[in-house]
């Protein structure tokens, strides 16, 4: 059962996220021969000041 989390800043519509989890959601079946029914989606939305790339802010 593949569990797929998604890290973004939030600020995305409802409909954005529920496009971009049918997206990923149709590539995990495709790519890894599972069922719709077992591909879970978890959007992670974090405020952009805890984003960190080589100890620098983004």
């Amino acid at each position: 059962m593949p569990l797929i989390t998604v890290s973004m800043y939030p600020g995305r519509s409802q409909e954005q996220k529920d496009e971009y989890a049918k997206a990923i959601t149709k590539a995990a079946v495709d790519i890894l021969k599972t069922k719709e029914s077992h591909v879970i989606v978890v959007f992670d939305e974090n405020p952009k000041e805890n984003w960190f790339q080589a100890g620098n802010p983004l």
